[in-house]
């Protein structure tokens, strides 16, 4: 297997930042829906994962896309691949 193949089955995420925690860290919030175990309505869910951002490219409300990457730090195990859309200004 070569190391290119391994690089295109990382996972890919799309979330909301929700906070810059210093220099090149974010805080990334990602919704999803699964069912009920017994009444198989669908129920909201939310996981907060740390993200690289290299170039410090995207702000607080910015929807960015994310991908799994090598451990940066004790909890960054995640990076940013691209801004996908801007937060509205008010």
């Amino acid at each position: 297997m070569s190391e290119q193949s391994n690089r295109n089955n990382r996972k890919q995420l799309v979330g909301v930042v929700r906070s810059k925690t210093g220099d090149k860290s974010i805080k990334v919030v990602y919704e999803y829906k699964i069912p009920h175990p017994l009444y198989k309505k669908e129920i909201r869910r939310k996981t907060t994962v740390h993200a690289h951002d290299e170039e410090n490219i995207s702000n607080v409300g910015d929807k960015v896309k994310i991908t799994s990457t090598r451990p940066m730090s004790k909890l960054k195990r995640w990076r940013v691949v691209e801004l996908v859309e801007k937060a509205p200004t008010l």
